[in-house]
C-alpha cells in the first residue's frame, strides 16, 4: 500500500509562468487512510511582493516571509519527503504548476517524475456531484467537516481539511460493504466480497398507471422517429 501526501500551498499571485512564486508548502502524510502524523510546513521567502488579492486570501506579508528559506534550499528535502507518493491535491493543475516552476528553478524535474501519481479531488468531486459547487469550502460543509478556525487559508489547515474530505469522498460503496461483512474497521480501500444471499431482497412491481405511462413514453419515442425504434420493429409493432 502506498503511502498518500495531501499536500496545498500558497501563492503571491495566480501565474508561475509571469513570476508568482510558493510561500507556503503544507502536506498531510496518509497510511492505509489514516493520518501518521508525519507532516511537513514549510514558509518560504518568494523574494517578491504578494499580489493584493492573493494577500487579502493568505494574509502572509512580505514582513513575515522575509526571514523564511528560499524554496531551491529546500527543494531536494521536498522531492523526497514527496518521492513515490500519490499526491492528492485540490485543483492539481494549479498547484502542480507552481511546484514545477520552482522545481525547474532549483534544477530539478517535475513533480510527476518522481511521485506515483497525482490525484486531483477537483476532478472527482465534479464527476461524483456534476453542476454543484465543488469548492473546498463546499466540500467541507457537504461531509460536516469543521473549517471553523480557518479565518485564513493556509497550506497546512488546508491540506488537512483536505485529507478529511478525500476519506470522506472516497469512502464510496466498499465502506458500506466492508461495514456489512465485518465488525472490524475498514482497512485501506480493500473490496471485501459479501455473501448476498443473506438478503432478502423485495421486487416491486410496476402499477397499472406505471406501465401505462411507460408506454406512452415509448410511443411517442416511436412516433418522434418515425416507426423506426428497434423496440417497436423487433416487437413487430411499429407506427405505419
Amino acid at each position: 500500500m502506498s503511502r498518500q501526501i495531501v499536500l496545498d500551498t500558497e501563492t503571491t499571485g495566480l501565474s508561475a509562468e509571469n513570476g508568482d512564486r510558493i510561500i507556503e508548502l503544507g502536506c498531510v502524510e496518509l497510511f492505509a487512510r489514516k493520518l501518521t502524523g508525519n507532516d511537513l510546513h514549510i514558509y518560504f521567502n518568494p523574494e517578491r511582493e504578494s499580489h493584493e488579492d492573493a494577500l487579502k486570501v493568505h494574509g502572509l506579508t512580505t514582513d513575515f516571509l522575509r526571514d523564511k528559506p528560499k524554496f531551491a534550499t529546500l527543494a531536494n528535502d521536498i522531492v523526497e519527503y514527496l518521492r513515490g507518493a500519490e499526491i492528492i491535491i485540490h485543483n492539481a493543475a494549479f498547484d502542480v504548476g507552481f511546484l514545477n516552476k520552482e522545481f525547474e528553478r532549483a534544477g530539478l524535474p517535475p513533480l510527476r517524475t518522481f511521485v506515483g501519481e497525482v490525484t486531483d479531488t477537483l476532478a472527482m468531486a465534479k464527476l461524483v456531484y456534476p453542476g454543484k459547487r465543488n469548492s473546498l469550502d463546499a466540500l467541507c460543509d457537504r461531509f460536516g467537516v469543521d473549517r471553523s478556525n480557518r479565518t485564513f487559508h493556509g497550506a497546512k489547515l488546508d491540506a488537512q481539511l483536505l485529507a478529511d474530505v478525500y476519506i470522506n469522498l472516497t469512502r464510496g460503496q466498499d465502506a458500506l460493504l466492508i461495514d456489512v461483512a465485518s465488525n472490524e474497521p475498514a482497512q485501506g480501500t480493500a473490496v471485501v466480497a459479501v455473501d448476498l444471499s443473506q438478503f432478502e431482497l423485495p421486487v416491486i412491481a410496476a402499477g397499472e398507471q406505471e406501465l401505462a405511462a411507460h408506454e406512452a413514453v415509448l410511443s411517442q419515442l416511436d412516433k418522434s422517429s418515425g416507426g423506426r425504434t428497434l423496440f417497436r420493429q423487433n416487437s413487430g409493432n411499429a407506427v405505419a
